[in-house]
């Protein structure tokens, strides 16, 4: 049989307003005005009729934990496990508890208030989706309270559609007229007294979601660091209709490359009738051929196309992501300067985004060949980083910027980041290497605008700083401390 002509029973959307046996919920939330139980899970039909001592107990607030009884409230009865309200009021609102010998059960209740102006609370309403043309059904029971029962109605909207001594129902094929909130109000008298349950539901129709637009899951962009000689597997998968394709493209100028093999795309069906596919492109013996080049995963249908791209990259062996140079006195005219390189620099790149910079207070043992050692971490470094400002050049950042710069521009090994962190107009203080790199690559912070994790400035920055899968480790609607511009 196909998967397509599957029996209508599998997808039909049962909505039954049901009481649970037990109250297995530790945290609860009722109308005031309705009747209300809470029942231990684990009581059997034994404990019931056995003699052993069941106490139920009350806390709220700042009060102390007390013991209900059929005395505390005319409102409340007691029936071994089970604590009845009659009705449930907003000062019932607190913690309870259930003990029986050495079992406890504890529950969490909070009463709100009526909405005197409908016939249901929306605070209380359940709500289901159902796509047209699939089965709905809305059965009106509750358990617990049947044999109490009187009538039970079922509104739409709150007007009454029927009207039934036990459990009124609704079976149809679900059509767009169909959507709205069904209330399902059980009347049953209890001590000469007449009460009613409401249970709601909003029920939205959609149209028929056969068929989707088909997408590629993950980043649209995925950087993979791989060795030379080495074997790499690149997963593309999709979620799409049955009759959609799943394809790779790549550059074959020079004909077809005998070590990338396509495998067998493997697609499996979701639980909402959909499509997952997956097809691995595979790469054997990686050479530099398959370096910086673009690997295309397409998946196409007739409503247009999607497509994700794989990049290949060397793994370097580096030790930091970055290396970061700036002034190293740290005097009152140039603390926030200072605070922004051994500070918020680190707190927002590693803390936040996950890369690893070298800091020289915090990563150049004391007491060392201070050169060598800060020649030898640039080395280990993907990018150097240059908080530029008016007192930059000084002796003790020298060594850095020539030997950042000898990397840069003649071995070309780094590459550099300037960040200027006050306006700076007179840059003759500058090397004439540096002069030449600022008019390609530098990045200005702007303390106002520049605070919020997701500003321009840290997007500019993230897009100089190596490929990685970035996962950020707060929200991005933080910001950080102010400094100012001046």
């Amino acid at each position: 049989m196909n998967c397509r002509e599957l029996p209508l029973t599998l997808w039909v959307l049962i909505f039954v307003s049901t009481t649970e046996s037990c109250t297995s919920r530790p945290h609860i939330t009722v109308v005031e005005g309705e009747p209300f139980y809470l029942k231990y899970c684990s009581c059997s039909p034994a404990h019931e009729i056995e003699t052993t001592t069941k106490n139920w107990y009350k806390s709220s607030g700042s009060q102390e934990r007390v013991e209900l009884n059929p005395r505390s409230s005319s409102r409340i009865a007691l029936h071994g496990c089970v604590l009845e309200f009659w009705p449930v009021e907003l000062n019932d609102t607190g913690s309870y508890s259930f003990q029986m010998a050495n079992y406890t059960q504890k529950w969490k209740l909070n009463v709100i208030r009526r909405n005197k102006h409908s016939c249901f609370t929306e605070r209380q309403v359940t709500s289901k989706t159902v796509e047209v043309k699939k089965f709905l059904q809305i059965t009106c029971e509750n358990s617990y309270y049947q044999t109490l029962v009187n009538s039970t109605s079922l509104y739409k909207n709150c007007k009454k559609l029927l009207e039934n001594n036990k459990n009124p129902m609704i079976k149809k094929n679900a059509e767009l007229e169909d959507q709205g909130y069904y209330s399902c109000v059980h009347f049953l008298h209890h001590n000469g007294k007449l009460f009613n349950i409401t249970k709601t539901f909003n029920i939205t129709i959609v149209e028929d979601r056969s068929n989707i637009v088909p997408v590629l899951l993950g980043p649209k962009l995925n950087h993979v660091a791989v060795e030379l000689g080495k074997d790499v597997r690149l997963n593309c998968s999709a979620l799409l209709n049955e009759e959609d394709v799943v394809y790779w493209m790549f550059g074959e100028e020079n004909g077809s490359d005998p070590n990338i093999h396509e495998e067998k795309e493997i697609r499996i069906m979701t639980s909402e009738g959909k499509w997952h596919a997956s097809k691995v492109l595979r790469i054997e013996n990686i050479g530099e051929n398959n370096l910086n080049v673009l690997y295309n995963c397409t998946v196409a249908s007739t409503g247009g196309t999607d497509t994700k791209s794989f990049i290949l990259v060397r793994k370097d062996g580096k030790t930091y992501d970055a290396f970061v140079s700036y002034l190293k006195e740290c005097r009152p005219e140039n603390g926030e300067e200072h605070t922004f390189a051994v500070e918020i620099l680190p707190r927002v790149l590693e803390k936040h985004f996950g890369y690893k910079l070298c800091i020289f207070e915090r990563d150049v043992v004391p007491g060392g060949a201070v050169v060598d050692e800060i020649h030898s971490l640039i080395e280990k470094s993907r990018r150097l980083i240059i908080v530029l400002s008016k007192s930059y050049m000084s002796n003790e950042v020298r060594y850095e910027l020539e030997s950042g710069l000898h990397e840069a521009l003649v071995e070309r090994k780094i590459k550099v980041i300037l960040i200027e962190f006050t306006p700076v107009t007179d840059f003759t203080f500058l090397p004439q290497s540096l002069k030449l790199l600022k008019s390609h690559r530098v990045l200005k912070w702007k303390a106002d605008k520049s605070l919020s994790y997701n500003s321009r400035f840290w997007k500019n920055l993230l897009y100089l700083m190596p490929a990685k899968a970035v996962k950020p480790g707060r929200d991005e609607s933080e910001v950080l401390p102010v400094l100012s511009e001046s």
